[in-house]
């Protein structure tokens, strides 16, 4: 990296930037084990990409080669972890990717870089298996750790990390960065609020497919405010969201399969052959329910905020409304409403949110909560 140059994905950070600059320097010494922690959506990614695009980088007699190659994930001396289990990371994600392949010399570069995300996924089976290589790695191995909870970090993994802190964007830094991007303003400074410093989902939120979404979930919570029965001619309102959750699935699921099907076509058949195929299969479910369940948390996480947006009309904070752009439509059911079963209501939305993540089924919880938000806000006002 040139002097002076900022590694890409830091450029909002003072503290990230700060510490990679160093460790990069001409006098620096890169740690051998990392971890980066913020909210999602801040440039961890981008970051911790760079940064091994610049480990490898040095020393080589092509830089820009080994520097472009890293960038697009296909150098050899760089392996990308990402958990296997919907929710958890498995030992067999580090087992032999990561604390053998740290034991292996470099095949091209003077490093090896090892990038895992979601490392609050951990447990201790799988904490314990990557202790030693952390502890005590080769000198030519370097460890990126990415987290957007490190509080749920085991802290036998942290206390052997060098921390690497990204702030959340602020809600008109994210708004500014829409609007250069053509998003129209009151949607941008809506999406900005509502994205929570993580700038992936704002500009999610400002595609036509987010602002579906946040009709859908709109329709959900009113639903929810006319009380516990709904109108059967209009259909079961979280229908929408399941079929929108549905069709993520469906296509996180087609992408694995084009590209096994590019990928099988060079295999010779046999076992191995079998083998990779069983491999694909596995990954494009595992894809599409994360797909899936990612759909259905955002919902959960707007419906939350719609009713904690109510909450503010309702006590008057309107300064504090995250949905600017639709403040005014959400003012008349607002009014009147009792402040506590509204924070109630928020409350209900979380605890949904969370049990997905054990795999409940899906339709069930959203129809039950469906249900206890009506007889718990529902009332006239």
């Amino acid at each position: 990296m040139s002097a002076g140059a900022t590694l890409a994905g830091t450029e909002d950070h003072p503290h990230a930037r700060a510490v990679l600059a160093a460790a990069l320097g001409e006098r620096g010494a890169p740690s051998h084990a990392y971890l980066f922690h913020g909210p999602a959506g801040t440039g961890k990614r981008t970051a911790a990409r760079a940064l091994a695009a610049e480990l490898l980088a040095e020393h080589e007699p092509d830089p820009a080669a080994a520097r472009a190659r890293a960038l697009a994930g296909t150098h050899p001396d760089l392996t990308w972890v990402r958990p296997t289990g919907a929710h958890v990371m498995r030992v067999s994600d580090v087992d032999e990717p990561v604390v053998a392949g740290a034991a292996r010399t470099p095949f091209e570069s003077t490093r090896r870089v090892f990038v895992l995300e979601r490392a609050d996924t951990m447990n201790d089976e799988v904490a314990n298996r990557l202790l030693k290589t952390l502890e005590e790695p080769p000198r030519f191995v370097h460890i990126v750790l990415l987290t957007d909870a490190i509080g749920q970090m085991l802290e036998t993994v942290v206390s052997r990390c060098q921390l690497v802190r990204f702030d959340p964007l602020s809600a008109e830094r994210i708004a500014a960065t829409l609007e250069r991007d053509g998003v129209e303003p009151a949607r941008a400074g809506a999406c900005g609020r509502l994205a929570l410093g993580n700038l992936t989902r704002a500009r999610y939120l400002a595609s036509e497919d987010g602002q579906e979404l946040r009709v859908e979930v709109e329709r959900f919570v009113r639903s929810a405010l006319s009380g516990p029965e709904w109108d059967p001619r209009a259909g079961e309102p979280w229908a929408p969201l399941l079929a929108r959750a549905e069709a993520r699935r469906e296509a996180a699921e087609a992408t694995v399969e084009r590209a096994a099907a590019s990928r099988l076509e060079l295999e010779p058949k046999g076992r191995e052959r079998a083998a990779l195929a069983r491999d694909f299969e596995e990954s494009a479910r595992r894809e599409g329910r994360r797909a899936r369940t990612e759909v259905l948390d955002l919902a959960l996480e707007l419906a939350a905020i719609t009713f904690r947006d109510l909450l503010c009309i309702a006590e008057g904070a309107t300064g504090a409304v995250l949905s600017t752009d639709r403040a005014d439509e959400l003012a008349p059911a607002a009014r009147g409403r009792d402040p506590r079963r509204l924070h109630r209501a928020i409350e209900r939305c979380e605890e949904v949110r969370l049990a997905l993540e054990l795999n409940v089924t899906e339709e069930l919880a959203l129809a039950a909560l469906s249900i206890r938000l009506g007889r718990l806000v529902g009332s006239a006002p």
